[in-house]
């Protein structure tokens, strides 16, 4: 892996977790209705979950759907090119939108990757088994062996 590449060449990103209570599959345009109202039904919440210490998202006013749509576009972009990868966290009943998982490059040198998630403030009790899940996946299925929980 060059020192520019945030997975090596070669690797194949992992495109789904299946837990019982939940599953991730990349974050696309598809999932725009059901993203959008997750998050804008739990912004408060999510701001008060760790990983999220600068208090800038998701904002306060909330957005436009279309903003959103363009959000979640650049998400399934940055997946394609391998410069970051989003899921979208599912509820395995309905596949109702649930939660998010970003994993992306960090500026510290003292990590290979940032991992955040939320879940709405209705599924709340999953955060920690979420985060949980995630950091396993990360050691059993990907590259990068600093990961910064963002103070889980």
């Amino acid at each position: 892996m060059d020192s520019e590449a945030f997975v090596p060449d070669g690797f194949v990103p992992p495109t789904s977790l299946v837990a019982d209570r939940f599953r991730l599959e990349p974050l696309g345009p598809r999932h725009n209705a059901a993203d959008h109202a997750a998050w804008m039904s739990s912004i408060e919440h999510i701001r008060a979950t760790p990983g999220y210490p600068d208090g800038s998202w998701p904002p306060l006013d909330g957005m436009s759907p279309e903003a959103n749509l363009a959000d979640l576009r650049r998400h399934a972009e940055d997946f394609t090119a391998r410069k970051g990868f989003t899921f979208t966290v599912l509820d395995p009943a309905d596949d109702d939108v649930i939660g998010c998982v970003y994993l992306y490059p960090t500026p510290s040198a003292d990590h290979d990757v940032t991992v955040q998630s939320w879940v709405r403030a209705d599924r709340a009790a999953l955060d920690t088994p979420l985060a949980d899940a995630v950091d396993a996946w990360l050691t059993a299925a990907w590259p990068w062996k600093r990961v910064d929980r963002c103070g889980r």
